[in-house]
């Protein structure tokens, strides 16, 4: 099979735990490989209008298995994981905030979304209030007052808009969901296929 060159598009919504662990990962897989990765944040809210699912916490049976699977990803893991008091979250201000990093300053939109995820499940941080993410970005040296501003601007706004419209149209129905070389993987336990993809060229 004919492979196609490029980055791994790590597609995920700060409200997934899923994603979180995924972003645990994806930097060493994609290192093993001599890929760059692209942070994609969409909103689920917006592509369950079109699936009809909901958030998995208020899904019967499988909400309660979900929090039993993170609690049991974290000691596999052996990491912090909590859920934060509110849940899920609305995440229009780190979504917004990492596309404007992608503009401003590439090499820290990953660092800034990893930095975002692992301080809401390990923290329990309310990334949603524009204020609390500026301040985690803050803590990698990023301009604090830049991030608070970015969340309400228009073009930050209408960027999110654009990669939601774009995850609809590609597919791209949960958190997180990969594409590389052309192919999909939905899914955090999908990474080792994604690694075994990527060492055989595809199958």
């Amino acid at each position: 099979m004919k492979t196609v060159p490029g980055p791994i598009e790590f597609w995920f919504e700060f409200s997934s735990p899923y994603a979180y662990f995924a972003a645990l990962d994806i930097d060493a897989l994609a290192r093993r490989h001599s890929k760059s990765i692209v942070w994609r944040p969409f909103l689920l809210g917006a592509v369950f209008r079109v699936t009809r699912m909901e958030p998995l916490p208020s899904q019967p049976m499988r909400g309660a298995y979900a929090i039993h699977d993170w609690e049991r990803l974290a000691r596999l893991h052996r990491v912090s994981f909590s859920l934060p008091s509110v849940f899920p979250i609305i995440s229009l201000a780190p979504a917004r905030m990492t596309y404007a990093m992608e503009s401003m300053r590439p090499e820290m939109a990953g660092a800034l979304a990893r930095h975002l995820l692992t301080a809401m499940y390990q923290r329990g941080a309310d990334i949603a209030d524009a204020s609390v993410a500026a301040r985690l970005g803050a803590e990698l040296g990023l301009d604090e007052r830049m991030l608070v501003d970015v969340a309400s601007d228009q073009r930050w706004k209408d960027a999110l808009r654009a990669r939601n419209d774009e995850a609809i149209e590609r597919g791209i129905f949960g958190s997180p969901f990969f594409v590389v070389e052309g192919e999909a993987f939905w899914g955090s336990d999908r990474l080792a296929m994604v690694d075994r993809w990527l060492d055989s060229g595809g199958w």
